[in-house]
């Protein structure tokens, strides 16, 4: 595939603030449908930032007092030509008065002081054209299951902008004005490709943490089948559209449900945490050495696993590296066949009644947990990853972040313990306060050992209990009698 050539780009570059000070020189755009709760908000904190000249609201046919809470406020409000906001975008670009324009949302609360400035500064000191802002850990979940994994395939060149669709974005008022302005939700990541193409100098900004209004669950769908056929559009114009390309991307997807990240945008004030190891816990055998058998490496695994002589991430590389070449299919069908221990369905199903996200945590790969995950009806699956091209595993053997120690010095490198710290360190609220964990072997002990209740089912080593401070259960069947209340 060609890849166009712009050697002025600034795409990747990250601003960071200097002794530029912006002074009135841009326009505020807004694009406001029904905002009356913070429009005047949004606008007053616009006003009071020294780089902006002007603010415009875009009233999109609003049917609530949006239009006069923003005049009061000190906007200039003009009303939006066509229903949506990819056009009252391109109706603040046309009415603006000033060479830069910066873009905010009618809904933002928690903005912090200098945003605007912030935005301006690179197109002031002339490094960029183009400035989406960063804010917050991550994206929402459109942007991380369908934008990011979709932009790594077909513009990877724009693929790092943690933000793609968010709506916080300063340009110049000439490029802006040459720029297609889709209608619907894929307007911001449209930009950021055209821009992009257009040969603009492109940079991001971090402009720390941002409140606003969450989307329905129906227009979740909606956005990301508008996202999704935006930047296929593009990707066609480009001649980057493909078979070995969408393929890709969905590989891509997959793998983006699999992440930290995505799981904890999931947990959706959840407080109580549940986590099952796969192996020897949730099913009685282990994939690995079921996958051998069914493709005749039970000889080379053997070798292989549990070797003292090898740290845990090289010898997850050397065991995966046996499968090279194997299709997903048989991945697939080797987990659809394993044995699940009885009584463990009805346990996950009486404890995400009682209130639990429940996840399987494994040292296996994620193709293999993501199904036996489903089969026990859990919310979600931790493992490490392997890359597939047309559904053939390549050999490569991406491991999980979510495993690997936040600092350093903090225990192994490579620990399902990591798990359960990112889960009690997220932010958002209420945070994790109850962590439940079972496992079968060495590997789990250090899980183990950082949860709150924690139960070993048949213990492949006898001091494991003993280390961990956990009970031994015979099978799940007992654990439904000490499933909590809600």
């Amino acid at each position: 595939m060609t890849q166009p050539a712009h050697p002025h780009h600034g795409a990747g570059t990250t601003a960071t603030s200097s002794s530029t000070r912006p002074h009135r020189c841009c326009t505020v755009v807004i694009p406001a449908l029904n905002e009356a709760a913070r429009i005047a908000s949004v606008v007053r904190h616009a006003l009071a930032d020294e780089a902006t000249a002007e603010v415009v609201v875009v009233d999109d046919s609003s049917i609530d007092e949006t239009a006069q809470l923003a005049r009061d406020a000190g906007a200039r409000v003009v009303q939006s030509t066509l229903l949506g906001k990819g056009a009252s975008m391109k109706d603040g670009a046309l009415a603006a008065a000033h060479d830069l324009i910066v873009y905010l949302d009618g809904d933002l609360a928690g903005l912090r002081d200098g945003i605007v400035s912030d935005l301006c500064r690179p197109l002031v000191e002339d490094t960029a054209d183009f400035v989406k802002a960063r804010f917050g850990r991550s994206g929402g979940r459109v942007t991380e299951l369908t934008a990011k994994p979709m932009l790594k395939v077909f513009f990877p060149e724009v693929s790092h902008f943690a933000q793609p669709l968010g709506g916080l974005i300063a340009a110049r008022t000439s490029l802006l004005r040459s720029l297609n302005f889709e209608d619907g939700y894929g307007v911001d990541v449209g930009l950021l490709i055209d821009a992009y193409s257009a040969g603009a100098r492109l940079a991001e900004v971090d402009v720390g943490s941002l409140e606003n209004d969450s989307q329905p669950l129906l227009d979740l769908a909606l956005m990301a089948t508008e996202v999704s056929r935006v930047i296929y559009v593009r990707a066609r114009h480009a001649g980057r559209l493909h078979v070995e390309q969408i393929t890709a991307m969905y590989e891509g997807q997959r793998q983006a449900a699999g992440s930290m990240e995505s799981i904890l945008t999931r947990r959706r004030g959840r407080s109580r945490l549940l986590l099952l190891d796969m192996d020897g816990t949730i099913t009685t055998g282990r994939f690995v050495q079921e996958l051998a058998a069914a493709t005749g490496q039970q000889e080379a695994l053997a070798g292989l696993l549990d070797s003292p002589t090898n740290d845990a991430a090289t010898r997850s590389e050397a065991i995966a590296g046996l499968f090279r070449f194997v299709h997903r299919g048989q991945f697939e069908k080797v987990a659809h066949a394993m044995q699940l221990r009885p009584g463990v369905i009805d346990f996950v199903r009486a404890m995400r009644r009682a209130g639990f996200m429940v996840g399987v945590i494994s040292d296996s790969w994620l193709v293999a947990a993501d199904i036996i995950r489903r089969r026990i009806f859990a919310d979600f699956a931790l493992a490490h990853v392997l890359h597939f091209d047309n559904d053939t595993f390549t050999g490569k053997l991406q491991l999980n972040p979510a495993f690997l120690s936040m600092s350093r010095g903090n225990g192994a490198a490579l620990c399902k313990s990591h798990v359960v710290a990112r889960f009690r360190e997220d932010p958002a609220l209420p945070q994790v306060a109850e962590v439940w964990a079972f496992g079968d072997n060495v590997n789990d002990a250090a899980m183990l050992r950082s949860a709150d209740y924690r139960f070993v089912i048949e213990p492949k080593v006898d001091s494991l209990a003993g280390d961990t401070g956990a009970t031994v259960i015979e099978s799940f069947e007992e654990m439904l009698s000490r499933v909590p209340a809600m």
